[in-house]
């Protein structure tokens, strides 16, 4: 195990906004850990220091020499004009100069990432796949350490579950900003809380989620009873000040010393862990005993002549939680907001009961007014707010939404996004609901609200309709699932367990068809091979020795990445000298695959 980088002492802020401080921390060749906190704690920051991007005001990091970083960051840019595999191709050229290698590097990892057609224009793209694109870019630098901030932001699950299997089997490093707590529980192998919680900025943990939970408990269950000791303590020693305590010997001089010392530890202590607070989010629930609170029959929808849903019954009662899944561009947005009476359906009727109160959380959140203040945004009507009945002031209000008073006159547009989330549970909260309809509402939220929002879902009466590609909300909420396939078809599940075994058993027939496709016919229409009996052999054999000479080069690849390999030059150049010809040998079996495939569809 080498080390990669090493943070000494950082500090930054944004204005009179201090984010943290005196952060020291390193991250070795095995790392692969997933960076967490609090929404506005600094976790996008610190990732973008890590990768040379931005400077800390204070302190110093030190890389290895040579080592590559790759950086994904929330948002991608992208050249128009210009294809995937262009867009993939161009950033090739920083790291393969000979365009043979390069263009077999950028066929293979297109292959990993599942574009099937890399001709497409990059503008026509789903969220999720400019997502996987922007992953394979820095992929195809091949580097030492990846740094990825909330990589599984507009994936749908079929994405999260191949970014899953691509970090899982990753030859390099990475840190990985997410609230996904499935993805943290599953690949990561180190948890670090970024938070003033804590005497260090940050808790780092050597495990996964579940063993990161237990160490947090712990760490914040005796720190609150240090707080607990050390007040008596102090109180003990300011009742001994108050009683006029004689200041003229040094023993008295030390005691005094020592209370003032007790005294601001204290003090530091209760900040700390009032820091450890969560958002309160308590939806209001109009408590309607109706059976059936909506009902949807027979609705069909085409968008530009594809069907998204046909013939689709739903039915919402009180207690139902109804989890809606499907890949990006399967329609779920549009059901929703047709049951939302937004859009109206090609064909079906939907029926509600009388006077239904349905409250709808947008993905997008159009309903916010960005040049609002957060207090307007909080209060419109003044400076209270009427929550189940009883007035509350807008600074309690949102002190429940963890907002300081000093962002109350802030505009929302200055609001990271998770907090602008925030925002919009806030508005949802004041009214009250029959039915909630909330598409992706765990966008932008970190850990500890979602947990918050995960309790207060499971305690809502009314009927529930869930779009989220958070594994952890669907599995724990939802007493049934609805898929939709993306080609018009939709089917119910028990739960997300169900899904998934019929995803996989899906896959693995869509792998057996496409197995079947690749086998060479053996005759054309007229019944004349069109394959040779020796091309025909080599035909049937080239899957298998594609497979194997993809895994010599990988392999090589590991190899040249051995500390021991890179100090030895001798090693290294032999290293390079079998890379390259395995490169060439993998081109040349692609270019032989292109060929006979070409004769035998001829």
């Amino acid at each position: 195990m080498a080390l990669l980088l090493n943070a000494q002492s950082l500090g930054k802020s944004y204005g009179p906004r201090q984010l943290f401080r005196e952060i020291s921390i390193s991250f070795d060749d095995q790392e692969k850990a997933g960076l967490i906190g609090l929404n506005g704690a600094g976790k996008s920051t610190l990732l973008r220091i890590l990768a040379g991007i931005e400077s800390p005001d204070e302190g110093q990091i030190i890389r290895r020499r040579e080592m590559r970083i790759g950086y994904l960051a929330q948002e991608d840019v992208f050249q128009a004009g210009r294809s995937v595999q262009q867009t993939l191709e161009t950033v090739a050229e920083q790291r393969f100069s000979e365009v043979d290698q390069r263009q077999t590097q950028v066929r293979i990892l297109l292959g990993k990432c599942g574009f099937a057609d890399p001709d497409q224009p990059v503008e026509a793209l789903s969220g999720g796949w400019r997502k996987r694109l922007a992953i394979a870019c820095q992929l195809i630098r091949q580097p030492d350490l990846l740094l990825l901030d909330e990589p599984t932001n507009h994936l749908d699950l079929q994405g999260i579950y191949w970014l899953e299997g691509l970090l899982k089997n990753a030859p390099f490093a990475y840190i990985v900003i997410s609230h996904d707590r499935y993805l943290l529980q599953n690949i990561m192998k180190r948890i670090v809380d970024l938070g003033t919680a804590y005497p260090d900025g940050y808790l780092s943990v050597n495990g996964d989620y579940t063993e990161f939970l237990r160490r947090k408990a712990e760490f914040l269950s005796g720190q609150a009873q240090q707080q607990q000791a050390l007040a008596g303590k102090v109180r003990r020693e300011i009742e001994w000040l108050q009683r006029g305590a004689k200041a003229r010997t040094t023993k008295a001089k030390g005691r005094i010393e020592q209370a003032g010392q007790m005294m601001a530890q204290l003090d530091q202590l209760k900040q700390r862990n009032a820091q450890a607070g969560s958002v309160q989010i308590d939806f209001s629930a109009t408590h309607r005993q109706t059976r059936k609170l909506l009902q949807a029959s027979k609705l069909s929808k085409l968008l530009g002549g594809r069907p998204l849903f046909s013939d689709l019954d739903l039915v919402l009662s009180p207690g139902d939680k109804l989890g809606l899944l499907g890949p990006n561009g399967s329609g779920k947005s549009t059901l929703i907001r047709i049951l939302a009476g937004q859009i109206q359906p090609d064909s079906g009727e939907i029926r509600t009961a009388e006077g239904l109160r349905l409250v709808l959380f947008e993905q997008a959140r159009g309903q916010l007014d960005r040049t609002q203040t957060l207090r307007r945004a909080l209060a419109p009507g003044g400076d209270n707010v009427i929550f189940r009945e009883q007035s509350m002031h807008v600074t309690a209000w949102a002190k429940r939404f963890l907002f300081r008073p000093d962002q109350l006159d802030l505009p929302l547009s200055e609001l990271s996004g998770g907090e602008q989330a925030r925002v919009f549970m806030a508005r949802m909260m004041l009214q009250p609901a029959d039915v909630l309809i909330l598409d992706e509402p765990t966008n932008d939220l970190d850990i500890p609200s979602l947990e918050v929002l995960e309790e207060s879902l499971d305690d809502f009466p009314g009927g529930l309709l869930l779009v989220s590609h958070d594994r952890h909300l669907i599995d724990r909420l939802c007493t049934n699932v609805l898929a939709l396939d993306g080609s018009g078809g939709a089917r119910y599940f028990a739960d997300l367990a169900q899904w998934e075994q019929s995803r996989q058993d899906s896959e693995n027939a869509a792998g057996s068809r496409k197995m079947d496709t690749r086998a060479p016919r053996q005759e054309t229409r007229s019944g004349l091979r069109r394959l040779t009996y020796m091309e025909q052999r080599e035909w049937e054999q080239m899957e298998g020795r594609l497979t194997a000479a993809e895994q010599q080069v990988a392999d090589l690849h590991q190899r040249m990445e051995d500390p021991q390999v890179l100090a030895d030059h001798v090693r290294l150049a032999e290293a390079c000298r079998e890379m390259e010809s395995a490169q060439q040998q993998v081109h040349a079996l692609w270019a032989r695959w292109e060929e006979l495939q070409a004769k035998q569809q001829a």
